[in-house]
């Protein structure tokens, strides 16, 4: 299948990955960025045909330059959303543009005739606020925005998606809608502008960390989560269906050991002890950022991607692999110094 999308975000870590893999299955890509300034430094990190790839401004709280970037195009992938590096001063900062900018994004989409929308949504829509240690989650399971020490960003994705999920029913009419949910998004970078999840990677590398946190997340390649996004973009038959793109649940001591087992020296600076749960709980009451992480210690949230697998054939590849891309890209690109 091939045609002409819009993939909104396009200068985003997932985004550019989803740009590519289109444009070489043979798709004409419109993206969207909030400044045409940044169009040349973008065109360099992607790589892709020039005559292939057109770009508009446009920004999630405003309609300038939507009409025009989804004019002719029969499909959306709809991935931008703010991404906190580190604590918000309010929670509206990232909840009203999330939720803002998926209803803009449908808005405009129905209006231009858009067959399917595919949106970028999160596991932190479905497996937060249920008060377990241990859990596992699925496509079924919606995070509890009212429960304990959900974050805000667990926030906007959830309220974000609810959205996007209720104006479809009500107002969407014949146009489908399809979201993918990735776990924490790893693998090599294009540019220094990548998802937050890789700060965890150049943490480990760098040495910032004085030990290794009591916490874990799923890890799924960014190149898969892109894989998932065009499956459900040309699927038959899957209208209003929702797929968890993650690989396996990893703590903070897995992924520091697969760093250390395959870099050798290059990852000498990666802690090899565990950081009290106490200490990073003293911590939190004057760093916000690290406050974000407290609720996790301990926690285990399974989010299987059997679904994925199943209805769409997706299959991840290793996580040690993911993880290994990763740290070598930022190595090679100078974000980290070893």
């Amino acid at each position: 299948m091939s045609g002409q999308v819009l993939v909104t975000g396009g200068s985003g870590y997932i985004g550019g990955f989803v740009i590519r893999q289109l444009i070489g299955e043979g798709w004409t890509v419109n993206t969207t960025i909030r400044s045409l300034a940044r169009e040349a430094a973008v065109r360099q990190a992607l790589a892709v045909p020039a005559d292939k790839l057109n770009f508009f401004a446009a920004d999630l709280l405003g309609d300038t330059g939507w009409a025009e970037a989804v004019a002719g195009c029969s499909h959306v992938v709809h991935v931008a959303s703010p991404l906190p590096s580190g604590a918000v001063k309010h929670e509206d900062d990232l909840i009203v543009p999330a939720r803002e900018g998926a209803l803009r994004a449908l808005r405009f989409a129905r209006a231009a005739g858009v067959r399917r929308v595919v949106m970028t949504s999160s596991v932190a829509a479905i497996a937060y606020g249920h008060g377990k240690k241990i859990g596992t989650y699925t496509e079924a399971d919606w995070t509890d925005v009212n429960g304990p020490q959900v974050h805000a960003y667990a926030k906007s994705k959830t309220l974000a998606e609810r959205a996007a999920r209720d104006w479809i029913a009500a107002a969407g009419g014949e146009m489908e809608y399809v979201s993918v949910n990735p776990a924490a998004v790893l693998g090599p970078v294009l540019s220094a502008d990548f998802s937050s999840s890789v700060q965890i990677i150049t943490r480990l590398l760098s040495g910032s960390l004085p030990g290794l946190p009591n916490f874990g997340f799923g890890v799924v390649d960014v190149r898969d989560v892109a894989d998932l996004h065009v499956r459900a973009l040309a699927a038959e038959g899957i209208d209003g269906e929702r797929f968890i793109a993650s690989g396996p649940f990893m703590m903070m001591k897995d992924v520091a050991a697969v760093l250390r087992t395959q870099l050798g020296r290059e990852a000498r600076k990666v802690p090899t002890r565990g950081l009290p749960d106490i200490l990073l709980q003293l911590t939190s009451l004057f760093d916000p950022t690290v406050r974000m992480v407290t609720g996790e210690l301990g926690k285990q949230r399974l989010t299987p991607s059997d679904h994925a697998r199943d209805v769409l054939s997706w299959e991840p590849r290793l996580a040690a692999d993911t993880i290994i891309d990763c740290a070598r890209s930022l190595i090679d690109r100078g974000v980290v110094k070893v």
